[in-house]
């Protein structure tokens, strides 16, 4: 027998829950199906336990540093089991309202096992058949193993092990010099842990602008992290001591030991197992399913939303999908990919705000570019914190006088960069901005004050 709806969301990740509240309010009987946890990757292994691993991670920094601010504390010990009992305690209480939120929906019916499709518009679970004429694909993403020499020879953690690891590693070897190994490196760094960062590509976040990526290596190692560039022969054999990482075959150390191995070198989408293929949609070449400006397959009537699409890998963005086919099919509007300003932050401390385009990607789009930096040394409130280190930087176009892009590289600059992030969204001249007058003391009250010394 098969059971009929008017929707099918597979998924319970950032995207599948809020879409599932907009349908059943419009009338719709829907089917929500997880196989696992809800929440998805945030909740569970990214967002929500290692930003409170952070927040662990940045007391322990500021206990030791106590003194630069006139406060006298004895020695600073972890209790890492406490530590990690706070992360899970955060996220139980997250996950637990997202269940109870599905399970007591109108008009929902939330199923727990595997969804494949056994037809274009019919999904099997667990042996039950459901068919609707609209599905939307939540499934999300799951850490990348790399095929590097020996890597299944070694015990290695990936994002989910890092978040309910319970013991402070001797050594560290974070492989990956990216937002996630980053984050990670610092946290346990400052928990007590020796860290080496081994990344393949000749500077770290790669992505961003290149002083950008050397200001936050400075920083990393300032804390005693080491981080080795340019590791063009990485391979992994067991040690007596743990894992042996070979690095560099050319100069340098050529191996680095540590006691735990983190592989932080990207993600994969959890498509391999939905029966894509049976019911006709198209996945690139590394499984992330195909979709259009409005998150439309190529076959009619499936939609992919988050982390499995490719085309975003934040909560935001699979919110903010969400947002899009909600719009569309509900509320007759046309919104689009394409009207999304692309921002995100690194959450090392200090944290790193980006929105839009770095600077050389402004520069290689052609266009008449202006610029203006201020190291944070120069941002009162980065000084009255005592947290001087990084620098802000914004971009934008000669001829619009509209900004491009910006990097806050400092203290609070996570939040900072929203100011530049709404007013990129309003579509405002410079000019907007620059004759606001902004809260004193604050790191968001100096960009009025950067935009007066944009300069080619």
């Amino acid at each position: 027998m098969t059971r009929t709806f008017d929707a099918i969301i597979v998924g319970a990740g950032q995207a599948g829950p809020p879409l599932a509240a907009r349908l059943t309010a419009a009338g719709m009987h829907v089917a929500l199906v997880e196989r696992k946890l809800v929440g998805g990757t945030c909740v569970n292994t990214g967002c929500t336990p290692t930003k409170t691993l952070v927040a662990s991670a940045y007391a322990a920094h500021l206990a030791r540093r106590a003194g630069d601010y006139g406060i006298a504390t004895g020695a600073v010990g972890v209790d890492m089991k406490a530590v990690v009992a706070r992360v899970q305690s955060v996220v139980a209480a997250s996950r637990s309202g997202g269940e109870q939120a599905l399970e007591t929906m109108a008009r929902l019916t939330f199923l727990r096992g595997h969804a494949r499709f056994t037809a274009p518009q019919t999904i099997a679970v667990d042996g039950e058949e459901l068919t609707a004429p609209r599905i939307f694909l939540n499934v999300g993403g799951r850490a990348l193993v790399p095929d590097m020499p020996g890597v299944g020879d070694v015990p290695h953690l990936d994002n989910t092990d890092m978040v309910t690891l319970d013991t402070v590693p001797a050594h560290l070897v974070v492989v990956g010099g990216s937002y996630v190994g980053l984050e990670f490196a610092q946290i346990f760094r400052r928990l007590g842990a020796a860290v080496t960062v081994v990344e393949r590509g000749d500077r770290l976040i790669a992505h961003e602008d290149e002083d950008v990526s050397a200001a936050v290596r400075t920083i990393l190692e300032d804390e005693g992290i080491v981080v080795r560039t340019g590791a063009d022969c990485i391979g992994f054999a067991p040690h007596e001591q743990g894992v042996s990482v070979s690095v560099q075959c050319s100069s340098g150390d050529p191996v680095v030991v540590g006691s735990h191995v983190l592989l932080a070198v990207g993600r994969h989408p959890n498509t391999d197992d939905l029966g894509l293929e049976i019911a006709g949609v198209e996945t690139d070449d590394r499984g992330y399913i195909i979709v259009d400006e409005t998150l439309a397959t190529n076959v009619p009537g499936i939609w992919a939303l988050g982390d499995c699409n490719g085309r975003g890998a934040f909560t935001h963005t699979a919110y903010n999908d969400f947002e899009i086919v909600a719009a569309n099919l509900l509320d007759g509007d046309h919104r689009t990919l394409a009207q999304r300003i692309p921002g995100y932050a690194l959450y090392t401390d200090p944290p790193l705000g980006r929105v839009g385009l770095t600077e050389a990607a402004a520069r290689a789009s052609g266009r008449a570019v202006l610029v203006t930096t201020r190291p944070m040394t120069r941002v009162g409130r980065a000084v009255e914190k005592g947290e001087t280190k990084g620098f802000m930087k914004i971009v934008a176009d000669a001829e619009s006088k509209r900004i491009l892009g910006a990097a806050i590289l400092g203290t609070g600059g996570d939040e900072a960069i929203h100011g530049i992030l709404d007013m990129m969204n309003a579509d405002q001249p410079i000019d907007t901005l620059r004759w606001a007058v902004p809260i004193h003391p604050t790191v968001s009250e100096l960009i009025p004050t950067m935009l007066q010394d944009l300069h080619r």
